[in-house]
């Protein structure tokens, strides 16, 4: 477990997800996968569509959401994930989600929502 901690908050247009103490932030942004420690350089970032944010909280558990579009802000010793929509994994429903994925049109709102869910959720059980 990493020494030093820092702040996350994650807001959707819907509601303050998260807020606490964190020792590492793995976020998907359009860039790619990138994982945040205490001390990052200050970044801003756009989250990609269809991804998922994992935080490691200072006690050690892990928590998962599912987040499209929006947001990642790093600075001095907060990181700040200003998403579109943000819904933790574990309330996700893998098999309406893979329904859901293969009913929507490639591209579609729907369909980054539903592969968000369904990373989420891959990402929870790894």
């Amino acid at each position: 477990m990493a020494d030093k901690s820092f702040q996350v908050e994650v807001v959707s247009a819907d509601e303050r997800l998260y807020s606490g103490e964190a020792t590492m932030l793995v976020a998907q942004t359009t860039d790619g996968e990138i994982g945040i420690l205490a001390g990052h350089a200050p970044l801003l970032g756009q989250l990609t569509d269809g991804g998922y944010i994992a935080v490691t909280e200072v006690g050690g558990d892990r928590r998962v959401a599912a987040v499209t579009g929006g947001f990642l802000s790093i600075s001095a010793d907060v990181v700040t994930i200003l998403a579109e929509t943000a819904e933790w994994a574990e309330s996700v429903d893998v098999a309406a989600e893979t329904a859901a994925l293969e009913a929507a049109e490639a591209g579609t709102a729907e369909h980054q929502l539903a592969k968000s869910r369904l990373a989420a959720a891959a990402a929870l059980a790894r």
